[in-house]
């Protein structure tokens, strides 16, 4: 039988080479077609008495990316359908045969009879990796690059093709728990320390190791098919594991608040499994998994941080009819914190960067704050002498706007003042080339506007970057009514070059992200006025799946930035444009108190000196609070809606404003920009996995008791009549990348 995306080899021993090269992929990945051809090359080779043993390689740089996700969204459609038709019993049978194939195929290997190597040239993760566990040897190409783990909890998913049982049963359980539970990929020095491969050859030897290991009488045998076999950790009721499953079990929940089904079926399934032979354990894994495919969440996450963000990465937004750009010199006007922080990462990405600032002196602190991030990754080993090199040899710092002449775009990352950065456009656009971009990395001023100061608006757009920049990995991009698809394509083109994820939005102020983050920053805001205690406060939102507090969040941004932002809009939109309440918190906090944030180390909790403990809540604050609720009379899950239901209103009013016209970007844009609750997949999400009609319901309850802010817009209230969703009404366009 010829195969499509496997070729094999047999060679004089009778030890069969298996070359894995999915046709038209860049990566090997698990989806229909390769697991039915690994299924029949299982039984083939297990069959044939003249086979002697198998080596599994690949013929890409890589071993294998993981399962298709988009085969697990479809089979989930799938159960839908079935449900609909033939009912719930045939629907779970369908999608527990169907969830199990991996499972199968995988331990076939491991019962074969005839000794499995796994030699592992590159990445090998989720059920590549799984692949390799359920091979009776293991040898890897030694490759600084090289990666193995088990990702799919973060993406709402466990390994369910045999993952969570052979890990525990190879390494302690505790280290076990680590790996599943955290989704990290570990080197391959971790990997051999924690006995996941057996060895790292070079690579040219690695095909020979492999089979030097079947012709040297390798066993086809899995140590846990092996009589008397012991667990590395002990049983699971031994001294140890009753140390390391309730203890696990506390951390569960303070790291998830129990939003993640996936990692709660993770726990279960280890000790659960633990507990039984390899083939009943495997049994248990596959029912946790055909469970969790069926939840919100999986299809949520799966959705927007696997195939939205892989989508949108690809240039989904991208205009079609501009040809590929490539940006080879960017000059950023203004060499500050942020400003400096994005020559680094262009810099980083290999593209020359000149630092441009009002003096030599400034232009070249810019330079140096590039020094010292990449000096701090030296000393953490994520990085080498030769990349800091490499990456300072790229940027060169001046006062003199004559640099901006070669650049084929230009970031203005200067004071959030209107004034300075129309005397900023004034001096730079008589020296720009011809069709060189020029962007402004503004948070808050409204793109149209600022275009006014420019003379060619099609050339200017906004592109705002996230702080810390060298961290976050979304990027807004800004377009304005005069703003070109060449422009667009220009800032989608540096996007990518630069490795972040990239939504387009449409020009308002706070653009998306802000307007959301801002919304969310004023409810933490409207309880603390309420009498809400703080660590109530902070700890619901928390618990409602946000990664920081409201409270926490105001300070890393700055209370006298947030202070500013509320005068200028009023200044621009009037008095009713802002909670007057709020502005006088603030004003307290920042003029009276002198408190602005985590900047001068006292915000609205106190900072204590580099290394000398954790911050607190500041002991003041009661003081500042206009009365005080009984914690006791608070409606938890009500405080964990608010926080949640805000923000999802404000995105769906960018919807109706236009400023979101992508589904896709509004989920992944609140997941990567501000962290809303990944577990829902997004603010748009968690209204169609709610269902408009509840979701509407909850916002009328939330707005006759707390006003406004909670009122639906029109078109939501629109959409709940007709029992429509966000993705049903506006079907995200498929474009192939350019």
């Amino acid at each position: 039988m010829a195969f499509k995306n496997f070729k094999l080899e047999t060679d004089a021993d009778g030890i069969v080479l298996v070359t894995w090269d999915t046709l038209g992929r860049s990566m090997n990945v698990l989806d229909e077609t390769s697991v039915t051809e690994l299924e029949e090359i299982v039984k083939q080779t297990t069959a044939d008495a003249a086979v002697k043993g198998v080596v599994i390689t690949s013929g890409k740089e890589a071993l294998c990316a993981g399962a298709d996700l988009s085969m697990l969204e479809g089979m989930a459609h799938q159960y839908a359908d079935m449900l609909k038709a033939k009912g719930e019993v045939a629907a779970n049978q369908y999608l527990f045969d169907q969830s199990r194939r991996f499972s199968q195929v995988f331990r076939n290997i491991e019962i074969s009879g005839k000794p499995w190597v796994a030699a592992i040239n590159g990445l090998a993760l989720g059920g590549g990796f799984e692949l390799t566990l359920a091979c009776h040897y293991r040898v890897a190409a030694d490759n600084p690059k090289t990666r193995l783990g088990l990702p799919e909890v973060k993406v709402g998913l466990f390994p369910g093709a045999g993952g969570t049982q052979r890990v525990p049963r190879i390494v302690q359980a505790a280290d076990a728990m680590q790996l599943l539970l955290k989704g990290e990929a570990v080197n391959l020095t971790r990997a051999k320390a924690l006995n996941l491969i057996h060895a790292i050859v070079p690579a040219a030897d690695m095909i020979t190791a492999a089979k030097d290991w079947i012709k040297g009488g390798g066993k086809a045998v899995a140590p846990w098919d092996e009589k008397g076999f012991k667990l590395p950790g002990g049983p699971v009721f031994s001294k140890a594991g009753m140390q390391m499953f309730p203890a696990g079990n506390a951390i569960y929940r303070r790291e998830t608040y129990d939003n993640y089904p996936a990692a709660r079926a993770i726990m279960s399934c280890v000790y659960e499994g633990l507990q039984l032979p390899i083939d009943a354990g495997l049994r248990v894994e596959s029912r946790y998994f055909t469970q969790i495919l069926r939840s919100n969440e999986a299809a949520a996450m799966i959705r927007s941080l696997f195939l939205s963000m892989q989508e949108l990465n690809k240039g989904a937004r991208r205009p079609a009819n501009v040809p590929p750009t490539k940006i080879k010199k960017l000059a950023v006007i203004g060499a500050g914190f942020m400003g400096a922080s994005v020559g680094y990462v262009s810099a980083r990405a290999g593209i020359d960067v000149v630092l441009v600032d009002r003096d030599q002196a400034s232009a070249d602190k810019g330079k140096a704050h590039a020094q010292t991030v990449i000096d701090d990754l030296i000393k953490k080993g994520r990085a080498k002498d030769s990349d800091r090199d490499a990456v300072m040899s790229r940027i060169s710092a001046t006062a003199e706007y004559g640099a901006l002449s070669d650049c084929d775009l230009v970031i203005e990352a200067v004071f959030e003042d209107r004034k300075v950065k129309a005397e900023t456009y004034a001096k730079a656009q008589p020296l720009l080339k011809d069709g060189a971009i020029f962007a402004s990395n503004t948070s808050t001023l409204p793109i149209n506007s600022l275009a006014e100061e420019f003379k060619d608006q099609g050339k200017f757009i906004g592109i705002h970057f996230f702080s810390p920049v060298e961290k976050m990995m979304l990027v807004e991009i800004i377009v304005g009514k005069n703003t070109g698809d060449a422009a667009l394509a220009t800032a989608l083109d540096y996007t990518r070059m630069i490795g972040k994820t990239p939504i387009v939005v449409n020009d308002s102020r706070g653009f998306y992200a802000n307007r959301c983050v801002g919304r969310y920053i004023a409810e933490g805001n409207e309880m603390f006025l309420e009498g809400v205690p703080p660590a109530m406060i902070e700890n619901t939102a928390k618990m409602a799946g946000m990664p920081v507090g409201p409270l926490s969040l105001s300070d890393e941004v700055a209370l006298d930035l947030g202070l500013k932002v509320m005068k200028a809009t009023e200044a621009d939109l009037g008095p009713n444009s802002i909670n007057p309440d709020q502005k006088k918190l603030m004003v307290e906090l920042v003029e009276k108190q002198g408190r602005l944030g985590r900047k001068n180390s006292k915000g609205f909790y106190d900072y204590p000196e580099k290394g000398k403990g954790q911050k607190s809540l500041w002991s003041g604050l009661a003081d500042l609070q206009p009365k005080k609720l009984d914690p006791d009379t608070l409606d938890i899950e009500e405080l964990k809606q608010r926080f949640l239901v805000v923000q999802a209103v404000e995105a769906a009013r960018t919807v109706e404003d236009h400023v979101i016209t992508d589904m896709r970007e509004a989920d992944v844009g609140s997941i990567l920009g501000f962290g809303f609750a990944p577990f829902t997949g997004g603010t748009l999400s968690y209204i169609d996995f709610m269902g408009t009609k509840k979701f509407v319901a909850l916002c009328h309850r939330l707005e006759a008791k707390y006003g406004s802010r909670f009122t639906p817009p029109k078109l939501l209230e629109d959409m709940a009549a007709k029992d429509e969703t966000f993705y049903g009404r506006f079907p995200p366009k498929k474009q192939a990348a350019a």
